[in-house]
């Protein structure tokens, strides 16, 4: 089923957030139907650095291609600011759909970006932004790829300012909205008073974030459509790994650390080697 497809159903869609091929495999098996391909993540994860804009859209794109060579789930993927004008968004577009998303997330922040809950963002003007969302609605080749257009601006301008840029965006042809930051219960119910029965809304749960954290039924049971979780795998690994590494200094080996990761064949077992060595076998022609 298309993401497009999915939305239509009434239970909200939760997306985790993956980073590579390894986190999203994982993440289909847990169950989701569809993953979010966070900016952050992949900033945090190869590059060792914040979400300040530093991501290319080559990078963003490459990992695209990699996950959806990897898994068969919708999606959504985040296209920054598109990465410059709306000549740049219709060509992040162009890329990303290629790669194989289903969705794009795309900002009105200035370029480069920064995290949606970091502070001192700064916006461009809302014509500016509603541009780069029709623009990118004619770049694109396919109607199930759908347009995910965010607004910044609760934190720069206040709620009453991003619901009018929300509007403007949904009129510009924008597929979901995603009001990034609200900073109380009472904001996202006005967010879902406004635009919850003619548009698909998206909630973003930032682990010590801005925004209250709510489980997806929590969101659900408001009028959201679509739950992202972008940026816990990576804390998660991240503390393992801190705390995999000062093991490793301190012990010279791994043998206190072994109860808390896959050994050899547990993660062959995960990856799916015995079934890939077995398929390769079949096209195996020599004697």
């Amino acid at each position: 089923m298309n993401l497009k497809n999915r939305l239509a159903q009434t239970d909200i869609l939760t997306a985790p957030g993956v980073y590579d091929g390894l986190t999203a495999a994982m993440a289909e098996c847990a169950g989701f139907e569809a993953l979010y391909l966070s900016g952050a993540a992949v900033s945090y994860t190869r590059l060792g650095r914040p979400d300040i804009g530093l991501t290319s859209v080559s990078e963003m794109a490459d990992t695209m291609t990699l996950i959806a060579d990897r898994v068969n789930l919708p999606v959504i993927i985040d296209a920054d600011t598109g990465f410059g004008n709306a000549l740049n968004a219709q060509r992040t577009m162009r890329l990303y759909e290629r790669a194989g998303a289903s969705a794009l997330q795309v900002e009105d922040q200035t370029y480069p970006k920064r995290c949606g809950h970091l502070q001192n963002k700064s916006l461009i003007g809302a014509d500016e932004m509603a541009g780069k969302v029709a623009a990118m609605a004619d770049a694109r080749q396919s109607e199930d790829t759908l347009i995910i257009a965010r607004t910044d601006a609760i934190a720069v301008e206040g709620l009453s300012a991003a619901l009018e840029r929300a509007e403007q965006y949904l009129e510009s042809g924008a597929d979901i909205l995603f009001i990034e930051a609200p900073q109380s219960n009472q904001q996202m119910e006005e967010i879902i008073t406004t635009f919850g029965a003619r548009i698909p809304l998206l909630a973003n749960m930032v682990e010590g974030g801005s925004t209250p954290i709510s489980s997806a039924t929590e969101l659900q049971e408001r009028g959201f459509s679509i739950a992202i979780f972008p940026g816990g795998i990576v804390r998660a690994l991240a503390r393992t790994a801190q705390d995999y590494y000062a093991s490793l200094h301190a012990n010279g080996s791994n043998t206190a650390f072994m109860e808390r990761m896959f050994d050899f064949d547990g993660l062959n077992e995960v990856i799916g080697t015995n079934v890939m060595l077995a398929d390769g076998a079949r096209y195996d022609r020599q004697k």
